[in-house]
């Protein structure tokens, strides 16, 4: 790219101190210009599968990315149709980033149909998964994918980002692959990381604690789909779902009769609605239980810009006071 720059500056109709003060003006017009332009030529174009991922890499990436997130806020990945566009803007992308574990298959098959050339991170890459089995009372397969990372035999629950210290582990996968595609912008990504890393340690000691003042009775909930295991898991949280993994499997009357039955047995106390699930099988469930909806989580998408949850962090913020203030209520 080249430029030519005319000026009109005469030096025989100036005052020599005017004349340099005009020169030095516009030789720190063209150097911000020229800044500028380089800084866009470096932007790097990145593809994720959803919108969870796709404010994880703004947030380490800032300014030196653009971000292209196929399954958008309040939309459901599981139910993902692709288009052929997406395919293509997928293939101009230097990185692909995915969750992993059998969540976004999908997505390497675009890319192959996309001719992407780039690299294709796993997000999750390194964490401590959760292995998950048929579940008889529910009567039917939790599974995305078997054999990846879970125990032989068992499939292995993807939603591994409702766990902030797997998140921390997310960022540094996705800000090493930043760092590797862009090395000049190295410092940055990493500076951006320390600091989303100290924000995100800070969230999750205030979850913990949050949940530490509940009693263990009351810390059993009801949600959608079987979303919130690597929460349950860290936060010492029970979730019972009607239906599994995939938010759009199909629950059996058995099953959730026998869901039903337990809430009442067990006295659960609330039951949640998710953004990207039909809150009807959940309506009847709290008809039929006598259970109480405590509100609306957010599982596999943030919402929208002017939403509650239009970051992970204030998605897990909101989802935290949607839970705690439900439950705390409960109990009086």
């Amino acid at each position: 790219m080249q430029f030519v720059f005319f000026f009109n500056l005469d030096p025989t109709t100036m005052n020599p101190s005017s004349f340099r003060l005009q020169r030095l003006r516009l030789v720190a017009a063209c150097a911000a210009l020229l800044v500028g332009t380089s800084a866009h030529a470096q932007v790097l174009e990145v593809a994720t599968s959803f919108s969870i991922l796709g404010d994880l890499v703004t947030q380490v990436g800032g300014e030196r990315v653009k971000v292209r997130t196929l399954v958008g806020p309040d939309e459901d990945a599981h139910a993902f149709q692709p288009r052929p566009s997406d395919a293509r803007e997928i293939g101009k992308a230097a990185l692909v980033v995915v969750n992993g574990l059998g969540f976004d298959d999908w997505m390497a098959r675009l890319a192959r149909a996309g001719g992407f050339k780039g690299t294709m991170v796993v997000a999750s890459e390194g964490i401590s998964t959760l292995a998950m089995a048929r579940d008889d009372d529910h009567g039917h397969d939790h599974g995305h994918a078997r054999g990846k990372a879970g125990d032989a035999g068992k499939a292995v629950d993807p939603h591994a980002w409702q766990d902030v210290t797997n998140v921390r582990r997310y960022v540094a996968n996705i800000t090493a692959a930043l760092a590797k595609a862009d090395p000049e912008g190295a410092g940055i990504y990493q500076a951006n990381a320390e600091r989303y890393d100290g924000e995100l340690k800070a969230l999750d000691a205030g979850i913990r604690a949050a949940f530490a003042a509940l009693p263990s009775e009351r810390r059993k909930v009801v949600s959608s789909h079987d979303a919130f295991g690597y929460f349950g898991r860290a936060y010492d949280i029970r979730f019972l779902s009607p239906v599994g993994v995939a938010n759009n499997a199909e629950p059996t009357a058995q099953g959730v009769a026998r869901l039903i039955r337990q809430l009442k047995a067990e006295k659960v106390p609330a039951v949640f609605i998710e953004n990207v699930a039909d809150p009807r099988l959940i309506e009847r469930i709290r008809s039929e239980s006598g259970a109480q909806i405590g509100g609306t989580l957010y599982s596999d998408a943030l919402s929208k810009a002017n939403g509650a949850a239009p970051t992970y962090v204030q998605m897990m913020r909101t989802n935290l006071s949607t839970l705690t203030t439900a439950l705390t209520a409960s109990a009086r």
